[in-house]
């Protein structure tokens, strides 16, 4: 066994090795010492009785290497969720990323006045154009909605109470509550009603002289059916300038042009809300506005003023990547080019066309591997609850758990419904599907 362990080679031996020209030596030195050690370890347990130099050699470079590939891969969605949270949510196209680009490689006016010469303001680039897409005062974009309500209950409501409906105090992905969100904020919790109704009365009767804000939280990833009752946005602002207060409605997400198949229904669009004129609005930049991760604060001009000068701003302030991202976006509305927005071209998709896509790919693998279905789907991403709509899906004859498992390995993420495994083409984007025929050829041979 001592002779065995001599034949150890030392450390710098290796580390010289022409093998790691061009690599890391600190990293090479890291990963031999542990390698080294595992082999002792394995020598002294009797799992080998000799020193292969040449596999040690390879295993150290193999670790090096898994160092450097990303950890972050692009996946095809084929799960039908348009909004997966795990994936990323709303995706940013190639073309509106192109035209940041040059922004984003160069230095910029960021925070330069060009015409005055002077120091100038980063949200100044996309509140223009927001203005003129959501015809408010002024707009303020943070880091995403979460920092909005942190920011807003901090600004107008610390040791102050905000009233909010019981059926309102969600939770959020990441198991973040509003009630949390408030406490942190400094601002103090009155709930209101019960958890299915909730009546203006329930407002007026809990107004206090320590009230400050009348706040709504858009049920986001859950509905309350049957018997049940809430308040329309616009009593709440009728009731907040009766008593003097702020009124704020944090949306979670929002949208502009009309949803198809109904989903607008229970959702109240940005427009509509915009006409009750509120105080203050939030939303989310990557739900079904379709852009960057971001938070949305839009409203009164004094109130958006008073949010700028809180010291958290400069916390929750986004980039010149996310602000460039985010006026190409608003770009595309105002020209009215939604088709240019993935997620409203994922979504706005007809079922024609869905099925057209299936059909060609099940031609191409064989009608006895795979079967064009009809199903249906969510929008995901904390929006549209409980709202399904139409979809068409390739079914892979096989066992379903099997077929996850092996797509998921070439990067493929689809899903399993009534015991089968699913294609799902409300998500899949027609890029992709070169690669996805490609990996159903090499499947089903």
């Amino acid at each position: 066994m001592k002779n065995r362990l001599r034949e150890i080679p030392k450390v710098d031996k290796i580390t010289n090795s022409n093998y790691f020209d061009g690599c890391n030596k600190k990293l090479i030195t890291k990963i031999t010492k542990k390698q080294i050690e595992n082999l002792r370890q394995k020598l002294i347990g009797g799992e080998i009785d000799k020193i292969d130099n040449d596999r040690l050699l390879h295993e150290i470079k193999k670790e090096y290497d898994e160092i450097f590939k990303p950890s972050l891969k692009p996946l095809i969605n084929a799960t039908g969720v348009i909004l997966h949270t795990n994936m990323g949510r709303s995706l940013i196209s190639e073309e509106l990323f192109k035209k940041a680009l040059p922004l984003i490689s160069s230095y910029s006016n960021l925070e330069y006045n060009l015409k005055d010469g002077c120091r100038g303001e980063r949200y100044e680039h996309v509140s223009s154009h927001f203005k003129n897409l959501l015809g408010v005062e002024d707009v303020l974009v943070v880091n995403n909605n979460a920092s909005a309500v942190f920011l807003i209950l901090n600004t107008f409501a610390k040791n102050k109470e905000v009233i909010v409906s019981r059926g309102e105090l969600v939770e959020i992905g990441g198991s973040f509550r509003i009630p949390e969100v408030m406490s942190q904020s400094g601002a103090i919790l009155r709930e209101v009603g019960a958890t299915n109704k909730t009546k203006p009365s329930d407002y007026e009767n809990n107004i206090n002289e320590n009230t400050k804000i009348l706040m709504k939280v858009h049920q986001s990833n859950f509905t309350i059916e049957g018997f049940s009752e809430s308040v329309p946005y616009k009593k709440i602002k009728e009731l907040s300038i009766q008593n003097g207060l702020l009124d704020y409605y944090d949306l979670g997400s929002g949208y502009i042009p009309v949803l198809p198949y109904n989903l607008g229904q229970k959702e109240p669009s940005l427009t509509e809300i915009l006409k009750t004129n509120p105080s203050l609005i939030s939303f989310s930049g990557d739900k079904l506005f379709g852009s960057v991760q971001a938070g949305i604060i839009a409203g009164k001009k004094e109130l958006i003023s008073k949010l700028k000068k809180n010291q958290l701003l400069r916390m929750l302030r986004v980039d010149k990547l996310t602000l460039s991202l985010l006026e190409e976006t608003i770009k595309y509305y105002l020209k009215e080019e939604f088709e240019k927005i993935p997620t409203l071209d994922m979504l706005f998709t007809s079922i024609e066309e869905l099925k057209k896509r299936a059909l060609y790919i099940q031609d191409l693998i064989g009608k006895k591997y795979c079967k064009v279905i009809q199903s249906e789907t969510i929008m995901g991403g904390g929006t549209l609850p409980n709202r399904k709509f139409p979809t068409i899906a390739l079914w892979l004859e096989g066992k379903a758990d099997i077929l996850e498992r092996e797509f998921r390995k070439n990067l493929i993420i689809g899903r399993i419904e009534n015991d089968k495994f699913l294609l799902d083409f409300r998500s899949i984007q027609k890029k992709d599907e070169p690669l996805l025929i490609k990996t159903l050829q090499k499947v089903f041979s």
